[in-house]
């Protein structure tokens, strides 16, 4: 990884793994539908409003910060993507769920998770789910399948070993379905809302089911 002079305006585009793999099956797989722009590399605290220059002057040293080349660790970049909003948007769009987690407390469980976005909406493109391990649970879609654009995609922050234990679901709500365990799980599940950009993480415990033993006093 480098820096690029921003003197002059520079486009440096390079492919991902999964580019690269499109691009080498040929017979027109590698389609360009849908681009996303990131912020990674700004620090924000560097905006300076106390710039004895004037307002214009309050992000001079955000504007000449040099720029990071681009790079091909998905794991790295496009961390931080940028959202398109109404033009008179005032408030940030929240994602909000009935429960803060979710626990199983035994197999075969089967709670509904509905997402909700607050000063905003995600109804016409639903929302991506993501949950990170599969040995815990299960899912499947309860509302919102068929969603235009909506093949999923495991997200960039994964490793690829976590990303085989992944399932990644798009729509409206989906249905987590408790598995057997041994002993507690502990996993996540990441839900992201495809229009606003908005995204919210909740942990998810899968407990083995409580022992029926018992014991007989003589």
């Amino acid at each position: 990884m480098g820096f690029l002079d921003n003197t002059s305006i520079t486009v440096d585009a390079i492919l991902t793994k999964k580019g690269r793999e499109l691009l080498a099956r040929g017979k027109n797989e590698f389609k360009i539908t849908k681009f996303a722009l990131s912020d990674d590399e700004i620090d924000y605290t560097l905006w300076d409003v106390t710039h004895p220059n004037g307002t214009n002057y309050y992000g001079e040293v955000i504007e000449n910060m040099p720029l990071l080349e681009a790079s091909p660790d998905e794991n790295q970049i496009m961390r931080y993507k940028l959202t398109t909003l109404p033009k008179n948007t005032t408030k940030l769009p929240i994602l909000e769920l009935p429960a803060p987690s979710f626990t199983f407390n035994g197999a075969g469980i089967t709670q509904t998770v509905s997402p909700n976005t607050r000063n905003g909406s995600d109804a016409a493109l639903g929302y991506t789910f993501t949950l990170h391990n599969s040995d815990a649970c299960r899912m499947t879609l309860a509302t919102g399948g068929g969603i235009p654009g909506g093949t999923p995609t495991a997200p960039v922050f994964m490793t690829d070993e976590e990303r085989k234990l992944s399932v990644v679901l798009v729509g409206q709500s989906v249905n987590i379905i408790s598995r057997t365990v041994v002993s507690a799980m502990t996993t996540q599940l990441t839900i992201t809302g495809n229009q606003t950009g908005t995204t919210y993480t909740v942990s998810v415990v899968v407990n083995p089911p409580a022992s029926t033993s018992s014991t007989t006093a003589e």
